[in-house]
């Protein structure tokens, strides 16, 4: 009973909305770096460019506002999804004595909560991606939101349409988990020795999550053209995460599985050190105002 009230408790929600809103703020001010980054992995003919180079040609060719094309439903997926990553993750970090913390117990933990996060919310993913690529000559996708988007792909394609790219996804657990892992075993390092400011915050979450993008790029890659479904004439349109993978190889070579990782690197690395920096100053906020209310 005792661990049930450690993993459903108001400490966990807390970090789970802190991480919620966290990431809101990052991906909301950090957005159009993620459509370069998905424009660059799903446009064969867009030529790999420097970030600012293809930031000003979307804008030339499509006008300012296609660089928040879907941002609405992004934000309500990732707030869903690190609800969901935050809480599990600290719930199942609570059920543990504070001795027994090491960076591989955070890295089993953190892998744990991303097979949860991606269960549930990779439906909202799909759906996402396909809205951000909307509008374009090559589509003819039109949703008219999140929802719509659900009903309409489960009903057109079946329900199993909104977990495609389930597996690169699972595999691309490792992700947070090594920025969380990464994270945590840095922070512990530190704390006690220097007192840690929203600065530090911000450093200690762009350097995990660096490490972890770099490592796992080219999944995310294969997993976003999973999502979308890839426009290579000579290639089955179901092709599996192996048969994509191993095409990109022999058309393309190894950079091919990296196209899009400069704007990726960006993105992901400003947004996650921009959510770190929010979610701890809010679970330090919330937590501070608990103690007060308790001695009065």
């Amino acid at each position: 009973m005792s661990q049930s009230k450690e993993l459903f408790s108001y400490n966990t929600l807390v970090h789970a909305v802190a991480g919620g809103l966290g990431s809101v703020v990052g991906m909301a001010t950090f957005f159009p770096l993620d459509t370069v980054r998905s424009r660059l992995q799903l446009e064969e003919k867009r030529e790999s460019k420097s970030t600012p180079a293809v930031i000003s040609e979307l804008i030339k060719e499509e006008g300012f506002f296609t660089l928040y094309r879907g941002i609405v439903p992004v934000l309500e997926s990732l707030l869903v999804s690190n609800f969901v990553y935050f809480y599990t993750f600290h719930g199942l970090k609570r059920l543990r004595s504070k001795e027994s913390r090491t960076a591989s117990r955070d890295l089993l933990l953190a892998s744990l909560a991303g097979v949860v996060n991606v269960l549930t919310t990779t439906p909202l993913w799909v759906v996402n991606t396909r809205l951000k690529m909307a509008g374009l000559n090559n589509s003819n996708l039109k949703y008219k939101g999140l929802i719509d988007g659900l009903i309409t792909i489960s009903g057109k394609e079946g329900i199993e349409a909104l977990w495609n790219g389930t597996l690169p996804s699972l595999l691309l657990v490792i992700n947070p988990a090594l920025q969380m892992s990464t994270y945590e075993a840095i922070k512990r390092r530190l704390e006690g020795k220097i007192q840690l400011s929203a600065y530090h915050y911000f450093i200690i979450g762009a350097i995990s999550k660096a490490v972890a993008t770099m490592l796992t790029y080219p999944l995310q890659l294969v997993q976003t053209k999973l999502r979308h479904g890839h426009s290579y004439k000579d290639l089955k349109p179901n092709a599996g995460t192996l048969s994509l993978t191993f095409y990109i190889l022999r058309k393309q070579g190894f950079l091919g599985l990296y196209k899009g990782m400069e704007a990726k690197i960006l993105q992901t690395v400003m947004t996650a050190a921009l959510m770190f920096a929010v979610y701890e100053k809010i679970t330090q906020f919330v937590f501070k105002v608990m103690l007060k209310n308790k001695k009065l």
